[in-house]
């Protein structure tokens, strides 16, 4: 594992469907606890963060395919699509609303990275193998660097969680915990 300095100027924190309708999964809330860290460390340095969710106007834009086995559902209570209140999202940063499991197609993400000159994303969130995999897969093909957060993700078992950190990640960008990526920051 070879440090690199952080640019946090061409860098951002993407935080994928940390709300409160999905931080309920076993683990999402130390997922939220670790990312408050990444969220600290982003407003100090001045970086960018964006917030992805995950909505529907009236639920017909919900992607509907014939399955083999449905991914768990989330309770679309009352403000279930509203980001956990612990996060702390202010007004400077960016709200992504996506309509499926990736939070490039569809959005302006990469076009709200690219204007800010940023080449580097670092990848948190829920679901390891739906949302932050889906995500980690379009910034590869678009382009971008990426340092996944591995302890600072869950999904729905251990299984699922091991199997993109051990086999998707290494091969599309960097996998660190939160500690070394504190850690590589401050050396």
């Amino acid at each position: 594992m070879s440090a690199n300095p952080i640019n946090f100027k061409r860098t951002a924190l993407v935080i994928i469907d940390l709300q409160k309708g999905i931080v309920g999964v076993p683990g999402g809330q130390e997922v939220v606890d670790k990312t408050i860290k990444l969220v600290n460390l982003f407003r100090q340095e001045d970086g960018f963060i964006a917030f992805v969710k995950v909505s529907f106007q009236d639920g017909k834009d919900a992607l509907k395919p014939l399955l083999d086995q449905p991914v768990p559902t989330v309770q679309r209570s009352e403000g279930w699509d509203e980001l956990a209140p612990e996060l702390a999202v202010s007004s400077q940063d960016y709200i992504v609303t996506k309509r499926q499991w990736g939070a490039f197609f569809g959005t302006d993400l990469d076009l709200q990275l690219r204007r800010r000159g940023i080449d580097t994303i670092v990848l948190c969130g829920i679901a390891t193998n739906i949302g932050v995999e889906s995500t980690a897969r379009e910034a590869f093909q678009l382009g971008y660097n990426q340092i996944f957060i591995t302890d600072a993700m869950t999904t729905f078992s251990q299984e699922e969680h091991e199997a993109t950190c051990k086999y998707i990640f290494p091969r599309i960008g960097k996998s660190r915990t939160v500690q070394q990526f504190l850690d590589e920051v401050n050396n």
